[in-house]
């Protein structure tokens, strides 16, 4: 795990709260099974309304993912990558100005493409020190 010192403010270029309603969603959408999200306390983040979360559905989720704009699109490609081992939390900027400078297709139909995509944002959270469990 990457060590961040919780004295320097760390910027990860999109909310928790906008990661955790995508790794509800993605989980939701890739394995069958509902969202989590209604759980949260933390209603109406950056617009999020957590009992639409509950209901996301593929095509709310590649919506959602579609509104973001480029920056928060491209951490949340870095994260993936990340969480699947491609790159390690001290290599987050990296990753990050790679998916910039790639992100020249549709970013949700990337993500909804890698299998297990709610684990793998969550363990690339994890690398950088930071957790869903922050969100509450």
């Amino acid at each position: 795990m990457a060590a961040r010192d919780d004295d320097q403010e760390f910027d990860l270029g999109i909310s928790l709260e906008a990661v955790a309603a995508i790794v509800d969603a993605a989980r939701a959408v890739q394995e069958g099974e509902e969202s989590g999200a209604l759980e949260r306390e933390d209603e109406d983040e950056e617009g999020l309304d957590a009992e639409d979360d509950e209901n996301m559905d593929e095509d709310a989720l590649r919506a959602f993912i579609a509104d973001l704009n480029e920056d928060e699109q491209a951490s949340l490609i870095a994260l993936a990558w990340i969480g699947r081992g491609d790159y390690t939390g001290e290599e987050f900027e990296e990753a990050r100005n790679l998916a910039r400078e790639r992100n020249v297709r549709d970013p949700a139909e990337y993500l909804l493409g890698i299998d297990m995509l709610g684990d793998m944002l969550e363990e690339g959270l994890s690398e950088l020190g930071l957790s869903l469990e922050d969100t509450d």
